[in-house]
């Protein structure tokens, strides 16, 4: 399996509800390095798995529907625990939809998959993963 990753950055406030959380139960912010990778079982007839530049612009615009928000405001997460594990499946699933409309080049519709991982810090992170 080939794969090419790209990354990007985004900063979010949200707090959480449930004990488990504890003090992040409060207003907090969050800065996550951003991994999106994409794979393919065999090259496309370019000798690529996806182009760089249009994966890295789409990361870009995805994360732009998230970054310097709230999102304890946005409507699409009301109620909704935004987790480190579903913000990288919400990143995954845009990217995927971006992948569908032909945003990643004509090549990208061969693609096998997509991972997001979302880098808390230098010692945590989470991804999601999934087929295309």
């Amino acid at each position: 399996m080939f794969s090419v990753t790209v990354r990007d950055h985004m900063m979010v406030a949200h707090s959480f509800q449930g004990e488990v959380f504890g003090p992040a139960r409060r207003l907090h912010g969050a800065t996550f390095v951003v991994d999106a990778t994409f794979r393919r079982a065999e090259l496309d007839g370019d000798n690529i798995v996806v182009d760089i530049a249009l994966a890295t612009e789409e990361l870009k615009a995805v994360l732009g529907e998230l970054t310097f928000r709230n999102l304890d405001e946005e409507p699409a997460f009301a109620g909704i625990n935004t987790t480190t594990e579903f913000l990288a499946k919400v990143i995954a699933d845009r990217l995927a939809d971006r992948v569908r409309e032909g945003r990643l080049g004509e090549g990208a519709h061969g693609l096998a998959g997509i991972t997001v991982t979302l880098h808390e810090s230098h010692v945590a992170w989470a991804s999601y993963e999934r087929a295309l």
